[in-house]
């Protein structure tokens, strides 16, 4: 069912691991035309594009894209009490992980009369995007708006695509997470189009522009995502998802492939990857997968991706290989299940999120550890990160010298911009000291 790539008897440098990570053949680009085509099209004709996308596309055409209060004063009060009592949790944790994000303002006296302030400015206004396609994710709210909020963004708005089950409106449980969170501005509308929207702003909507875009989405909202910055930020550029496993022989087979069935259950391209230094080990995964894949809900989307070209079980020959490897790959997800994790862990740079111990699996970040679910996907992990209040933030430094402070360096200013040729920035410095000024 799942590919094997052996790595024993090898040495492979950086590049030749790179070259060995088993991707899925989608790329960002190829629906960047697709994408670029439904922003301009929201952007040219407004509200109305919005609801044509959404009857083309989500298979419903909304009754309005601005989602009335009264339907999320009825998702709330409709909301399942297990589901109120789990989000109110995770909601809890979610807050208490994300303000110790929120990094102190620090001043630093350069000496007397002359400081340095760093604080972090949050963005004014966001637009957070919750995906509705092969499933509902209320889960995602919270990692979004949370965040934010703690953050100290005051302006939010939610988009989330119309469903064809609720008569074109946004899914109850995520409007009504949305509710609980005191967030009201929420339109119906997904896609590419959406996240044109929301950077851009739509006028016979009143939708205003935002800041920042966060959220994950399909292969279109990441090209999206990819064509709005510059309008507006994002957080990356989420695609399918992804599990690395790093296992040695005292690694328990069953919850091994029960957390690669987790993650496959996503989607079809959703990649799940088992890095292993025990061939024993490795067997009984394959084994265990095999019956799982054909007993759990999504079993034709699981098995599809466990036999895609970005699943495998990857052989090594000791944990240095393997934590390697899990560096190459960078991994949304990184679970560490060996006798001694906390050793491989001094080993691991990249990932998006880290996960300990056969108690700690990934499902228990995706709703109540506390940490965020957000996270870089597609090897993005080696160069950024996941979702978080310091998402919403932006380092800023207020500078303050005094007149004693500033005379003391006039002069080095004065030869710096001479040595650059910009003798007007060392004039500007000068003049505040000329005596018939």
């Amino acid at each position: 069912m799942i590919q094997t790539i052996d790595l024993r008897g090898s040495e492979p440098t950086p590049a030749e691991l790179l070259a060995s990570v088993p991707r899925a053949l989608t790329s960002v680009a190829v629906a960047s035309d697709i994408a670029a085509e439904l922003i301009a099209d929201v952007r040219e004709r407004g509200g109305v594009a919005l609801l044509d996308q959404a009857e083309r596309l989500d298979r419903v055409r909304p009754g309005q894209v601005r989602v009335p209060a009264s339907h999320i004063i009825d998702a709330v009060a409709a909301l399942d009490p297990a589901v109120r009592t789990a989000i109110t949790e995770t909601i809890r944790r979610v807050r208490l992980a994300s303000a110790a994000q929120v990094p102190a303002h620090v001043t630093t006296t350069i000496e007397a009369g002359a400081t340095v302030t760093q604080r972090w400015q949050p963005v004014n206004r966001v637009g957070l995007y919750v995906p509705g396609g092969k499933a509902v994710y209320p889960s995602s709210v919270v990692m979004n708006v949370v965040p934010a909020q703690v953050s100290g963004v005051r302006s939010i708005a939610l988009a989330s695509p119309p469903q064809s089950h609720f008569d074109g409106r946004v899914h109850p449980t995520i409007l009504a997470v949305a509710g609980l969170l005191g967030v009201d501005e929420i339109y119906a509308m997904g896609g590419a189009g959406a996240i044109g929207a929301l950077a851009y702003g739509v006028d016979d909507i009143g939708l205003e522009p935002v800041q920042i875009v966060t959220g994950p989405g399909n292969v279109y909202v990441a090209a999206a995502k990819r064509l709005i910055r510059g309008q507006a930020g994002i957080d990356s550029e989420a695609g399918p998802t992804d599990i690395l496993v790093i296992a040695d022989a005292d690694a328990d087979p069953l919850l091994i492939a029960a957390d690669l069935v987790s993650q496959a259950e996503h989607d079809e391209l959703a990649a799940a990857v088992l890095v292993t230094d025990s061939p024993e080990l490795a067997d009984a995964v394959a084994a265990r997968l095999i019956v799982l894949a054909a007993s759990t809900t999504h079993s034709e989307r699981v098995s599809v991706a466990l036999r895609g070209r970005q699943s495998a079980i990857v052989l090594v020959d000791n944990l240095q290989v393997a934590a390697a490897f899990s560096n190459a790959f960078g991994p949304e997800h990184l679970e560490i299940q060996t006798s001694d994790p906390d050793a491989v862990l001094e080993t691991i740079e990249n990932a998006g999120a880290i996960f300990l111990g056969p108690y700690s699996p990934v499902s228990l970040g995706d709703y109540v550890a506390g940490s965020n679910h957000v996270l870089p996907t597609g090897g993005q992990a080696r160069f950024s990160s996941g979702l978080g209040a310091y998402t919403f933030l932006r380092p800023q430094q207020v500078v303050r010298y005094s007149r004693e402070a500033l005379q003391g360096v006039a002069g080095h200013i004065a030869a710096l911009s001479n040595a650059e040729a910009l003798p007007a920035h060392g004039d500007a410095v000068t003049a505040r000291f000329a005596a018939d000024r």
